[in-house]
């Protein structure tokens, strides 16, 4: 009778989300299927089965994230314009990325990622001074920023990989193959998820903490790409030309993101908690969210992280099985990546099934993201092992 009874209660809910879908929900989905139509026929030849299933996945995942958040639309709109305009100034030669003026200094892939930074860093500094003043207006302006540059990293990616193919078919591959790219996509991931946070509890007074773990990502992506020359699309080697790294590679960092978002709200509840106690009625104690919510938004960004972080590694363990003949082999990127899913686990047990809350699990979370840190690149500095794609 419970399994009817929940059933029914599904069902209901089902049909009552149905119903309260609007004319430009339907409009959407129709918009996302005619560009999954264009997608199949115009680039079916360099798709293989996998890639297709890949292509049909993402495009219903969109379609219901739209339903649900509604200024994703805009992002997906803007996103795929620009691609397609830069895509189209291409043409079949990258040499039009040194002529062609909106090429060269907005929509190639590196002038978009190079905006995407400064608008980063910007936003980061937005926050702080609307977070300082207590203004309205700046805290709208660091937001729409931080659109802005999501808009234009993820047009980075998409342009980069257009350019991948024009320099060879057999070079073109997904961006998502070395340190350069993935900092890009964390960059992405990370502030994504920290507007969706935004949004659902009304407040912008965590911006600033958490796009400092984004900013600081930007530095090292500009350190790493004047210093080292890292923009350069290099062919995969062998074991990377895989259809698992399209799905692996993007699981893993919305783990690392959500994890890093975790430690900055982490840092945010320290910062609370420490003004309460020195000056209840300082700007501190006032402006920052409630210890409440502060705690909630650590626990969910940890259990989103967590659920993609397992199932990034559970792929993982499928690739090494096809690449390496073995679904484990204690090599360091793998023996960290067990110890980050450890800590979370147990961070979530602890919360859940014992009832942590407060300072404890704030400076759990805090730790979490050195540890986190060191697998993501620690150990390509100072570690090698089968995984060693991405050296400094």
């Amino acid at each position: 009778m419970a399994v009817t009874r929940d059933r029914v209660v599904d069902d209901l809910r089902r049909q009552a989300f149905l119903r309260a879908l609007d004319v430009f929900d339907w409009l959407w989905a129709a918009v996302l299927a005619g560009a999954l139509t264009y997608t199949y026929i115009t680039y079916w030849g360099l798709m293989d089965t996998y890639e297709v299933g890949i292509l049909g996945a993402a495009s219903l995942v969109l379609t219901v994230m739209g339903w649900n958040w509604k200024l994703l639309r805009a992002l997906v709109i803007v996103v795929a314009a620009l691609s397609l305009c830069s895509i189209t100034l291409y043409g079949t030669s990258l040499t039009n990325g040194e002529e062609r003026f909106l090429l060269k200094y907005l929509l190639s892939s590196q002038s978009a990622t190079l905006w995407m930074s400064s608008l980063y860093v910007m936003a980061t500094l937005v926050y702080f001074g609307s977070f300082l003043t207590n203004s309205d207006f700046a805290g709208r302006v660091a937001t729409a920023m931080t659109w802005s540059a999501i808009a234009m990293g993820l047009v980075g990616l998409m342009v980069r990989w257009r350019e991948s193919y024009l320099i060879s078919v057999d070079i073109g591959h997904i961006p998502i193959s070395n340190l350069y790219e993935v900092f890009i996509l964390f960059c992405i991931i990370t502030s994504l998820v920290y507007l969706y946070y935004e949004a659902k509890f009304r407040t912008r007074a965590m911006g600033g903490f958490v796009l400092l773990v984004v900013s600081s990502a930007v530095a090292f992506l500009l350190w790493y790409t004047f210093d080292r020359g890292a923009n350069e699309i290099q062919p995969l080697v062998p074991a990377l030309q895989s259809y698992w790294m399209k799905i692996h590679v993007p699981a893993n960092f919305i783990g690392y993101g959500c994890f890093s978002l975790a430690a900055m709200i982490g840092v945010t509840y320290l910062l609370r908690t420490l003004g309460e106690k020195v000056r209840p009625d300082g700007i501190i104690a006032t402006r920052l969210p409630p210890l409440t919510l502060l705690d909630e938004v650590m626990y969910k960004a940890i259990a989103l992280g967590f659920a993609f972080f397992t199932i990034a590694t559970i792929l993982g363990s499928l690739w090494a099985a096809e690449a390496w003949g073995g679904y484990w082999s204690w090599d360091p990127k793998e023996t960290w990546a067990l110890i980050v899913w450890l800590n979370y686990a147990a961070w979530l047990h602890m919360r859940i099934a014992k009832g942590w809350r407060g300072t404890p699990m704030a400076w759990w979370a805090v730790v979490g993201l050195f540890v986190t840190l060191f697998a993501f690149l620690g150990v390509n500095m100072f570690l090698s092992g089968l995984h060693s794609y991405g050296e400094l």
